[in-house]
């Protein structure tokens, strides 16, 4: 059996919209998920905007029995995984339950409940915190959640890396199927925003207006001030090309090698110099087989953060600036900010272009600080052979993806 692994399937819950159609309409038109937040108040910070979920309703995906159970964390995961098995046309029954599994990225997990568990424990006792909030407090619940609600028995894992999370969880679970562990898994990432979340990362002054200005997500951009916040869920369903062949599907692309590596780095800051970000796209080039200038698309991990755009923007000249090709570049974090565990979506994103052949803009980039060959103002028909997806990380932690065109 081929060991190629393709991307059969979608699941999203994200700023612009559930669902992939209504999410690649709305992200190739060039629309943007953030606006000023209302779900708590944000008076005390000088930032004021997020990227959040929009037209979701988690009873369209969950029963009624497993939704009492879960947080909003899981139920963005889990509503996820069953429409990426939807889009890819399986049903989970006792024929493949057993070798299907899940791997999802979270950076920060449930911190919604986490504060309320912990504000009860201090403030009450732990004999007042209810036995259904602990659960959720745990970085795997919503794996947990979703293998439940599905009714999987395969591998069933979480991965933490930050903002490279899901990218690693695609990895990760494409491993697995390529070492004959599973013939069918679902990977990407889950985040939201809670005040305690949005709390943590304005004291760390990683949020837009760092540097003052009008605030905003600017991804490569001299304007740039720091990221904007964001929140979502990405799932992609993953199998071998000869499994989905086998019974008709027709995949969106495939996944046909990574590259990762790491650079010493504060925790909350970024390496100095570009060489991990270089190594781990190298590493993921070299692992498809591939060249500099066989990429025709990079979807950038850059959020309008001052460090990190500036460091992969340098990266990115190392990596194709001396390839007979360059590839276009861009980054949907302008979109749908920056969530942490936003590679579930990118990586959908990334899938959904090559299918189609479009390159979203880059929303907030007017003025680059690369001549880099960047997609602004509007989208871009184009055909795509190799997408290539950066995850990286604060701490120096940086995650590659290559996709192939199977057209």
């Amino acid at each position: 059996m081929s060991s190629d692994v393709v991307i059969s399937g979608i699941g999203m819950a994200t700023p612009l919209g559930s669902g992939k159609q209504l999410f690649a309409q709305r992200l190739f038109r060039g629309d943007c998920g953030i606006s000023p937040i209302t779900t708590f108040d944000t008076s005390p910070f000088s930032s004021k905007l997020g990227a959040v979920v929009a037209d979701f309703n988690p009873r369209d995906f969950i029963s009624t029995k497993n939704l009492r159970k879960m947080d909003r964390l899981s139920t963005l995961a889990a509503a996820s995984a069953r429409m990426a098995l939807d889009d890819a046309g399986l049903g989970i029954n006792t024929s493949n339950r057993d070798r299907t599994g899940i791997v999802l990225g979270t950076a920060f997990g449930s911190t919604e409940v986490a504060v309320q568990f912990a504000g009860i424990i201090f403030s009450e006792g732990p004999g007042m915190a209810s036995p259904f909030l602990v659960p959720n407090t745990v970085m795997n619940a919503p794996a947990g959640h979703a293998s439940i609600e599905l009714g999987l028995r395969g591998i069933n894992s979480t991965v933490n890396h930050h903002e490279a999370s899901a990218e690693t969880a695609v990895a990760y679970a494409a491993a697995e199927i390529r070492k004959g562990r599973a013939d069918i898994m679902l990977a990407g990432g889950t985040e939201i925003i809670s005040e305690f979340f949005f709390r943590i990362l304005a004291n760390f002054k990683a949020l837009s207006p760092l540097k003052g200005g009008a605030e905003g997500a600017r991804p490569f951009d001299i304007r740039r001030n720091g990221a904007v916040v964001g929140e979502g869920a990405g799932v992609l369903c993953l199998e071998t090309r000869a499994h989905a062949e086998g019974r008709g599907a027709q995949p969106y692309c495939e996944i046909a090698g990574w590259g990762m590596s790491s650079a010493p780095a504060p925790p909350t800051d970024w390496p100095s110099d570009p060489r991990g970000a270089v190594l781990a796209m190298t590493r993921a080039l070299n692992s498809a087989g591939l060249v500099a200038g066989d990429i025709d698309y990079v979807s950038a991990a850059a959020s309008g953060g001052c460090r990190l755009d500036a460091l992969e923007a340098e990266a990115l000249a190392v990596v194709f600036g001396s390839a007979g090709k360059k590839p276009y570049i861009g980054s949907i974090k302008g979109a749908v900010g920056e969530s942490f565990s936003s590679g579930g979506i990118r990586t959908a994103a990334m899938a959904v272009s090559i299918k189609e052949g479009v390159i979203p803009p880059t929303v907030g980039l007017k003025n680059p600080i690369r001549p880099l060959g960047f997609v602004m103002g509007k989208k871009l028909d184009t055909s795509i052979r190799y997408g290539l997806v950066n995850g990286f990380s604060s701490g120096g932690t940086f995650v590659s993806l290559v996709l192939k065109n199977m057209a």
